[in-house]
């Protein structure tokens, strides 16, 4: 992310009078496949990796995207360093194996080492090699990222396994939550001391969807608020593209000033919820109208997502969610147009 462009999204953040800016979250999912490279090549060689999200950059250089030459391993990244059995496919993004089998073993997990262990070096380690390279092309690595507590929580213990311990168990699943979200909290931090220009702290977790408003409140408001506050940041950019209206009277209180929520929930009722103060970015359908759609589809659907927000500040323009697999160049090109015809 250029100067230009982090000015741009901390001004929409702060509400502005600026025509909104377009941003994308890119990473896995889209980015190997429309570079032409196999996923697992994505993932092993550095130097693919830093082509693939330079090619992105150099395409569609009006867009941001979020959070900016991200160095994932797909959902294995904070697993892995929990002792996660990590599975790897060709053309396919890995997956992490369970480490939980009961309840009774939630509360004798223990905090993993952020400087040692999994795929965290390696993570850090790519970052810091590519980083003389994306400075000298005028970006800067802006945030620290991660899969949020209960994100976590289901790869170590699988997503129904968790959900039914919150309520059979609830004393250990808090103790779970509380250790990752210890956790995470030397992860962000480990991040932002190894490179000075990150500000911005992103979460990703999709399982808050899967909540009542009470357990919410108890399983994930409290640990969420803390990772949030690992470091003092400019942006706390939240993402849940599962149902998102549960969270959002909450994001004020956590400390989230940015939301990324599903194309389901329109601009205007997510502005309800979440009040006026957190920037919004979405909305277009990601998977039915800018990757299975044509780009007459997409400009057609940037149009009203425009005109239904109407009014609305502190927006970005966006699809609900991250880019899905076989969103094509022409799509993006024609979301970009139709957001500077608005």
């Amino acid at each position: 992310m250029t100067d230009r462009q982090w000015k741009r999204l901390l001004g929409a953040i702060k509400g502005d009078r600026q025509p909104p800016p377009v941003g994308f979250i890119i990473d896995s999912p889209w980015l190997p496949g429309w570079a032409g490279m196999a996923t697992l090549d994505y993932f092993a060689s550095e130097s693919l990796w830093l082509e693939a999200n330079f090619k992105a950059i150099r395409r569609f250089p009006e867009a941001i995207f979020l959070p900016g030459f991200w160095a994932e391993f797909g959902m294995c990244t904070e697993p892995s360093a929990f002792g996660a059995k990590c599975v790897w496919h060709e053309s396919d993004l890995p997956f992490a194996q369970r480490t939980i089998e009961t309840p009774g073993q939630m509360a004798a997990v223990k905090k993993p080492d952020v400087r040692t262990d999994g795929l965290l070096p390696l993570v850090l380690s790519r970052l810091r090699r590519a980083r003389p390279t994306i400075e000298k092309e005028g970006h800067a690595i802006r945030f620290a990222v991660a899969r949020g507590p209960l994100n976590i929580a289901s790869f170590l213990m699988g997503g129904t396994e968790l959900l039914v311990a919150l309520r059979t168990a609830p004393k250990e699943s808090r103790a779970l939550l509380g250790t990752i979200t210890d956790f995470l909290c030397d992860w962000l931090r480990l991040q932002a001391e190894t490179f000075p220009t990150i500000q911005g702290i992103f979460l990703l977790d999709d399982l808050v969807g899967f909540l009542g408003a009470g357990d919410f409140r108890v399983f994930a408001a409290p640990y969420l608020k803390r990772a949030f506050h690992a470091f003092k940041a400019k942006v706390r950019f939240f993402h849940n593209d599962a149902h998102g209206l549960v969270c959002a009277p909450f994001l004020k209180e956590i400390g989230v000033n940015l939301f990324n929520f599903s194309f389901q929930h329109s601009l205007t009722e997510m502005r309800k919820l979440a009040g006026p103060s957190v920037a919004l970015l979405g909305n277009l359908p990601p998977r039915d109208i800018l990757a299975a759609g044509t780009p007459a589809d997409v400009r057609k659907g940037v149009r009203a997502m425009r005109q239904g927000a109407s009014g609305v500040r502190r927006l970005i323009l966006s699809c609900g969610g991250g880019l899905p697999p076989g969103v094509p160049a022409a799509n993006i090109e024609a979301f970009l147009e139709a957001a500077r015809a608005c």
